[in-house]
């Protein structure tokens, strides 16, 4: 599946030191993974997880699901050797935690050949500097870090993520002017399922591609609310047959619905469709 099609509705963290979790994720409904060897993992067990985390990739089962590795920072004792391991295993992307500008990825490039590189947006300067990060022609992806940015930040947690919403719309703008996927940051509460739905459908309507998760109880919330509905794709098909067939006849415009129907309403449609076709062949292919 290309990269330009694959969704990235739920993105599931898993330790890269658990074995049985490393196991069970190739039966999840996850659209992505990161296997994570960073903060999941205790300094004293970061060589066992890499190993533990490559024997697993390499032995693959994890379907069209996309594999993405968070290794640990470069400024780290582990962060080279991370990704030196798990390039033998041919991984989808490698994520960078904390990158705070565009000289961090060009470090990374230097030691990952031709693997996507992905982003850590956690810090105020990688906010700050969320530009010139998704323009690096290396870049693939970025992950909003919210937990960190919080820390960083100061602020305080609010239903409304009112005092993160600058830094998540700067990203996102930064990730959509230069055409990289764009994930939103994690809902801890796993039990709060109300809660998930609602961070869910914010991150969707401001428009991140997805949401990254902490536990597998979080999928199908972020699954959903990350597809199209019935619904959409529906108009989404009436828009284009309306649209064509006042084009058949000479006009610039439709009208359906009472709304009118213009050339940017039809690309925003086709992506729709698209959309939920990529969706079903990778839950097929799950």
């Amino acid at each position: 599946m290309t990269g330009e099609a694959r969704p990235y509705r739920s993105v599931l963290y898993i330790p890269g030191s658990k074995a049985r979790a490393l196991d069970k994720a190739r039966t999840l409904t996850a659209d992505a993974i990161i296997f994570d060897l960073e903060d999941a993992v205790a300094a004293d067990e970061k060589e066992n997880a890499r190993q533990t985390l490559v024997a697993a990739l390499m032995h693959g089962g994890y379907g069209d699901r996309a594999r993405i590795v968070r290794v640990n920072a470069l400024d780290t004792q582990w962060g080279a050797d991370d990704i030196a391991a798990v390039l033998r295993a041919a991984p989808d992307a490698i994520l960078l935690p904390k990158v705070g500008g565009a000289a961090d990825l060009d470090a990374a490039a230097e030691q990952t050949g031709d693997t996507d590189l992905w982003a850590m947006i956690e810090t105020p300067a990688g906010v700050l500097n969320a530009e010139e990060i998704a323009a690096h022609p290396r870049l693939k992806g970025m992950v909003m870090g919210t937990n960190d940015l919080a820390k960083e930040l100061g602020c305080r947690f609010r239903a409304d993520r009112l005092p993160l919403m600058q830094s998540l719309q700067t990203a996102l703008l930064a990730a959509r002017a230069h055409d990289v996927v764009c994930v939103d940051g994690v809902y801890n509460a796993f039990k709060d399922d109300d809660g998930l739905k609602a961070e869910c459908e914010q991150g969707r309507d401001l428009g991140f591609d997805g949401k990254t998760l902490i536990h597998p109880a979080q999928l199908a919330t972020a699954n959903a609310a990350f597809a199209p509905t019935e619904d959409e794709v529906e108009t989404a098909r009436r828009q284009i047959a309306a649209y064509e067939a006042a084009q058949a006849e000479g006009q610039g415009v439709a009208v359906l619905d009472g709304r009118i129907v213009e050339n940017l309403h039809v690309a925003t449609a086709r992506n729709t469709l698209a959309r939920a076709a990529a969706i079903t062949a990778l839950e097929m292919a799950q």
